[in-house]
């Protein structure tokens, strides 16, 4: 079930390949996301010291939240990941010139997971392709309707 998508992703990025991964959070934060208190349109993960981490993602804290913690809405979350898949992420991300992006935060069996894209930027021209592609498919989705 998903909590939040990340759809600039799929506009800004040609995405390759796509994995799951555990987050790190705190009580006040899966409260928070779990009432829909999450953003993940500006955020990005980067590779340090063999680990993986996600910069930027914002959640708002409850009202009703602990007075007696200071909450840091967008501070830096550590992924979890098995150690093969980080070093095969790291060699796409060193070598091939790839970059990993937040695609989708949902849950599995009760816990939050974020899915990552291992992803190409687009140029300009591809994204105009797309566009025209979406369009298209729009018109036929209409034609066919009239048909019938």
């Amino acid at each position: 079930m998903s909590i939040i998508e990340n759809r600039k992703a799929h506009h800004d990025y040609s995405i390759e390949g796509r994995h799951e991964a555990g987050i790190v959070l705190e009580g006040w934060e899966v409260k928070a996301i779990r009432a829909g208190r999450a953003n993940i349109k500006e955020s990005y993960v980067i590779i340090r010291n063999e680990e993986i981490f996600l910069f930027g993602m914002h959640i708002t804290p409850l009202a009703t939240a602990s007075s007696h913690v200071s909450h840091d809405p967008t501070r830096t979350r550590k992924l979890l990941l098995h150690k093969k898949e980080i070093a095969r992420l790291i060699g796409k991300v060193e070598r091939a010139g790839y970059t990993l992006v937040p695609l989708d935060l949902h849950y599995v069996k009760g816990r939050i997971k974020l899915e990552i894209g291992l992803a190409k930027g687009k140029k300009l021209h591809d994204k105009r392709e797309d566009e025209k592609k979406k369009d298209w498919e729009r018109e036929k989705q209409r034609l066919m309707r009239v048909k019938a």
